[in-house]
């Protein structure tokens, strides 16, 4: 169990794998990293969502740690990207990698040391 004061890395990957499942998230998320912060009006107008729907993604989004909501000019909220629970399910996924890749050399060498055996 990890320290009260550092974050469970396992519970962050889910919830941002769990998020990222939906692609409307993703287009959301996708239209934030390339233009910067937007209300939910603002991405109502680029994606063909209503603003409802969009809000309620952000909602999810911020819920996840992947958007950060800020007081913008006259009382909006803008939704800013955070990119550090997406670093936390990069490192998860790179730990699955590296024991995948661990996994197959080692198949990889009991294949070809069959091979030659038969050869």
């Amino acid at each position: 169990m990890p320290p009260p004061d550092r974050p469970d890395t396992e519970l962050i990957a889910q919830a941002v794998f769990t998020a990222l499942a939906d692609p409307t998230r993703r287009s959301v998320l996708a239209e934030l990293a390339a233009r910067g912060p937007a209300t939910a009006t603002d991405l109502a107008d680029r994606l063909p969502i209503s603003r409802q729907a969009i809000a309620k993604h952000l909602g999810l989004l911020a819920d996840a740690g992947l958007v950060r909501a800020e007081a913008g000019e006259r009382r909006r909220i803008r939704y800013r990207l955070q990119t550090g629970p997406v670093a936390i399910a990069q490192s998860f996924l790179a730990a699955l990698a590296r024991d995948w890749d661990g996994h197959l050399d080692a198949l990889r060498d009991h294949l070809d040391r069959t091979q030659e055996g038969k050869s």
